[in-house]
């Protein structure tokens, strides 16, 4: 598409502009951190936040959903429910971008979600470009997430007194319609390149070792004992993929009322470190064990996601990171895997 510029004085305008027509939802402070919520005005919206506890695919992805009502009495009918409004997601992380990607591919390809699908087609993306870490645990940089050159509507840079705005889909480009803007003239795009040249040497690789080693890493590591170790600090208290953008396993449920006439069917995410996860017929249990589960996670986010959708499942915004009471980090276990594989590679 093309290139336009927004001065920072503008930019609360054509929030406000946004709200009228649209649900927008954007990166608030809120209890001394961060988090995605839907705004009411253009003071709410903080673009410089590091990171938020929560991903913004809840808006794609509830936590919790119905996905339909039933009422027996009567004729007994059943009712989906409404879908939601138009939605502007404001101020999105390019590691969070490519998370989205990712849930476009899982949630639209084989056995089409019809909830997640209405809701993308309903949802307008403006990420923002990342120009500092977000903390120690981000490690975006090594996972080949700090940059995205597609997956949004709009794409903004922060070039001191104005924002770059990259024009990704032409439903974007009707957005701007709200905005006062202005072509980006040559010395707006010198400014924007030296924004971008000094932004990378601030962002350290964090991975021992290329990306592109780690299926094969992970494939050569199925009986490390580092899955016995981990196994033993986990808690299993599910943090971790409870704040993962990529995570999407979710489990499906009826709640029926006290008169057995009415209930609904709900969907809630779902964890495969929690004990019960793995329990089928009869109690049986196949991935029982800790270590089982952390084994399994972490071959899901560089392994199996991978060759299932041709994404890696890992973003390395470092969330889980953050969240694990014990310190698993997948720096830390993917370096690990790859010192054992070194050494026992020379012994």
């Amino acid at each position: 598409m093309s290139v336009t510029i927004i001065q920072k004085q503008d930019f609360p305008d054509f929030v406000n502009r946004l709200l009228s027509q649209f649900r927008v939802s954007g990166p608030v402070e809120e209890d001394g951190g961060y988090a995605f919520r839907v705004i009411e005005n253009s003071d709410d919206l903080r673009l410089d936040y590091p990171t938020t506890i929560l991903p913004p695919k809840k808006f794609l992805l509830p936590t919790k959903e119905t996905l339909f009502e039933f009422d027996k009495s009567g004729n007994g009918t059943v009712q989906a429910p409404v879908v939601e409004p138009r939605t502007v997601v404001l101020g999105v992380h390019t590691c969070d971008l490519h998370a989205i990607k990712l849930l476009d591919r899982v949630f639209s390809t084989g056995h089409i979600d019809p909830n997640y699908t209405l809701r993308r087609k309903q949802t307008l993306i403006v990420s923002i470009e990342c120009l500092t870490p977000c903390d120690e645990n981000s490690f975006c940089k090594s996972m080949g997430t700090l940059s995205a050159d597609d997956g949004y509507d709009l794409h903004m840079t922060d070039v001191g007194n104005f924002y770059t705005i990259d024009i990704g889909t032409e439903v974007g480009e009707e957005l701007l319609q709200y905005a006062k803007t202005a072509p980006a003239t040559e010395e707006n795009m010198k400014k924007l390149n030296a924004v971008i040249s000094e932004k990378w040497p601030r962002f350290p690789y964090r991975l021992d070792f290329d990306i592109s080693d780690l299926p094969s890493l992970l494939n050569m590591s199925m009986k490390s004992p580092l899955w016995e170790e981990l196994g033993e600090r986990c808690l299993a208290c599910a943090a971790c993929t409870n704040v993962c953008p990529t995570c999407f396993c979710f489990d499906v449920r009826d709640e029926i009322d006290l008169d057995l006439q009415h209930g609904q069917r709900i969907r809630k995410w779902d964890s495969c470190q929690l004990d019960e996860f793995a329990t089928i017929a009869d109690g049986h249990n196949f991935r029982q064990s800790r270590a089982l589960r952390q084994r399994h996670r972490f071959m899901r986010k560089g392994k199996y996601i991978l060759e299932a959708h041709d994404y890696l499942g890992c973003v390395g915004c470092g969330r889980c990171a953050r969240a694990c009471l014990v310190d698993i980090t997948p720096v830390g276990v993917f370096n690990e895997l790859y010192r054992q594989k070194e050494v026992g590679g020379q012994s």
